[in-house]
């Protein structure tokens, strides 16, 4: 979408997306090492940084986020050879009061996972309607292995998932992305060790609140951030 569309072309939504995305590129300043995520709120992230050309290196999380970056003159190397991050920003499919979040709709939460633990601060943008009073309703995505979809199914269902589906897209790292059906996730910090502990899950989608800084939300009414103040 060109960044000059007319606003009576586009949503109510699109333009506080925009907005609350552009409001988060502004927590990035020269020098900075950038985490760039993966989504349409964050995608306007990405927008403002190569608007501003600051003196920045970023490391992206998808190929998606990877080509839009670098097509505005974003410098984009690496994880392993930016080192470390200053700042990471991502988007969420779910954020509950806890800050914890499910990640994965895009399929490339292992890479987010990867660089939001690079960084000290991570900073989320999303839309109003990804708030949630608990994680579940959106499903859980995994990153699967091949070699035994069908045992990592099973061990899923028995840490309580009523339904396991398999995506027909696969991650960038070329690996089976399945949503798992929790419900009402009651404790989502102690499911995510299961499913971490679950061998043939490269990574699971829930990304728990101690590492989030803050919430940029986009509403109708404008931008509004949630601080969370338990880190």
């Amino acid at each position: 979408m060109s960044t000059e569309q007319s606003n009576a072309d586009r949503s109510p939504q699109d333009i506080a997306k925009e907005a609350a995305g552009r409001h988060a590129a502004s927590y990035v300043t020269d020098g900075m090492r950038v985490g760039l995520g993966t989504g349409s709120t964050v995608h306007w992230t990405i927008i403002e940084l190569g608007e501003r050309a600051l003196d920045i290196v970023c490391t992206s999380t998808s190929v998606q986020t990877h080509e839009l970056a670098t097509s505005l003159g974003l410098k984009v190397i690496s994880p392993d050879e930016i080192g470390a991050l200053d700042i990471a920003i991502d988007g969420a499919d779910e954020v509950d009061p806890a800050f914890n979040l499910t990640k994965g709709g895009g399929a490339a939460h292992t890479r987010e996972k990867i660089v939001a633990s690079m960084s000290p601060r991570f900073i989320i943008v999303v839309d109003e309607s990804k708030l949630v009073p608990a994680l579940g309703p959106f499903g859980t995505p995994l990153e699967v292995l091949d070699f035994a979809p069908g045992v990592v199914t099973t061990a899923v269902e028995a840490l309580g998932a009523s339904a396991v589906t398999t995506r027909d897209r696969r991650s960038d790292n070329g690996n089976l992305i399945m949503d798992a059906q929790f419900g009402t996730i009651a404790d989502p910090v102690a499911l995510g060790i299961a499913l971490a502990n679950t061998p043939g899950i490269v990574e699971h989608g829930i990304f728990p609140g101690s590492m989030v800084e803050r919430v940029v939300i986009a509403g109708l009414d404008g931008v509004r951030e949630l601080v969370n103040d338990q880190r």
